[in-house]
């Protein structure tokens, strides 16, 4: 899904796959020269309001995602987050510590891989970004985290789940969100509750996972905690991204029957997984994802009801008590978008950023970077507690569990949060 957006505040970055190959096209230099120029000429003014109503500079952010590629959509979306959240910013005055200094956002396309998303932080280093948003997928996090590490540049991490993000001593590092540790750990403690109210009707598991990072090391947690629970995992099977016929994995799920199938996988394979099981009428006893792909997804509610219909999720999730979440979604829907939590999340993940340059009072990047380590940031519609790092990780940061039902996605653990009551087992 192409948002088709563009924005007068940003510039655009020369092209990833050419830095990485070392194949630049011969207009690059001159591309690259006059880019830097333009930041050069924006940075003669000062950070605060001169008299005569001179604007102080803008501040520089780098907005990267994996536009292009297998992951795209997801790519897209955490873009227009991004972008939504930096519009909210701007129209309510700016950075006030900073005399009201616009943010200017510096994209970049990461291309659904590491190595380009790599690159793009050393173009956006070049070009003088304050910090980094971005990258949504765990490995490409990884790269552009430790790339940004070697210039002391803030990136903050909008979605990458992997926990290795945040266990490699970078002080430049910062996760909003949870981990797939805390995510796994939450789902299979969750599981076992619905099971047990329920009369223990579901004894095994098959846990089907992407080839990546974020797959491997959810299926690899999952596979640890599930038998301490007393459940038997019958199989782990892994695939590639991308994957385009999943009627293997299914008639094998058919000859294993396991009681709960687990899914984790980005969006475009989990979609079509669910589909070949609906097409080949396998019904477990759940469909129950942790971190799924398209899970907690309005847009693969919309387009395939019946396959999504009774999903149970462990995901990224908004308040939905929140009122500020239901207005964003509004705005989401009008530009004829689905509030996802690619989208959510990156849009909340910026105004962080935003309000540590506003308490750092400078553009300096280690300025930035203790005032995201100190941040107590609470003006946010997740359902967080207080913010607080620890080694780049928020540990006031708590996924919630959603469930399909009546055509919509709603909360039913924890019970603060609570929408409908959860229907488990499914019904055959």
């Amino acid at each position: 899904m192409n948002t088709g957006r563009t924005d007068p505040v940003c510039s655009d970055i020369p092209s990833a796959e050419a830095s990485a190959t070392g194949d630049a096209h011969p207009a690059e230099g001159s591309s690259r020269r006059r880019f830097l120029a333009q930041g050069a000429a924006a940075g003669t003014a000062l950070a605060f309001p001169l008299v005569g109503g001179a604007q102080p500079a803008p501040v520089k952010v780098g907005v990267l995602h994996p536009v292009t590629g297998a992951l795209a959509y997801s790519g897209q979306q955490c873009r227009e987050g991004a972008l939504m959240a930096i519009e909210d910013i701007n129209k309510a005055g700016g950075i006030a510590s900073l005399g009201g200094a616009r943010i200017e956002a510096l994209l970049g396309d990461a291309q659904s891989a590491p190595q380009a998303g790599a690159a793009e932080i050393e173009k956006m280093n070049e070009a003088g970004v304050s910090a980094v948003v971005g990258a949504f997928a765990s490995a490409i996090c990884l790269a552009t985290t430790q790339a940004a590490a070697r210039h002391g540049l803030p990136h903050v991490v909008d979605v990458g789940v992997a926990d290795q993000i945040v266990e490699r001593g970078l002080k430049n590092t910062f996760r909003f969100g949870p981990g797939y540790r805390t995510c796994a750990q939450v789902a299979v403690a969750n599981l076992h509750v619905l099971n047990t109210a329920a009369g223990k009707p579901a004894k095994s598991v098959m846990i089907i996972h992407e080839e990546s990072l974020f797959g491997t090391g959810t299926a690899n947690l999952l596979s640890r905690e599930l038998p301490g629970y007393g459940y038997e995992v019958r199989e782990v099977v892994r695939h590639a991204n991308p994957t385009r016929d999943f009627n293997n994995i299914v008639l094998r799920m058919k000859s294993l029957n396991p009681d709960i199938v687990i899914p984790a996988n980005y969006y475009n394979e989990y979609a079509l997984l669910l589909r070949t099981m609906q097409q080949q009428r396998v019904r477990p006893k759940a469909i129950y994802s942790v971190l799924g792909g398209a899970a907690s997804s309005y847009k693969f509610l919309k387009e395939f009801p019946e396959a999504a219909d009774g999903i149970i999720d462990c995901n990224h999730w908004f308040n939905p008590k929140d009122r500020r979440s239901a207005e964003l979604r509004k705005r989401v829907e009008a530009k004829g978008l689905f509030f996802s939590y690619e989208l959510f999340m990156t849009y909340t993940a910026m105004r962080l950023l935003a309000d540590a340059i506003g308490r750092a009072r400078s553009t300096d990047r280690a300025a930035i970077n203790q005032a995201l380590a100190t941040s107590t940031f609470s003006d946010h519609f997740m359902p967080y507690g207080p913010t607080r790092f620890v080694d780049g990780q928020n540990l006031g940061a708590q996924p919630l569990m959603t469930q399909v039902s009546k055509g919509d996605i709603r909360v039913i653990i924890p019970r603060d949060y609570r929408e409908v009551e959860p229907v488990f087992p499914l019904k055959a």
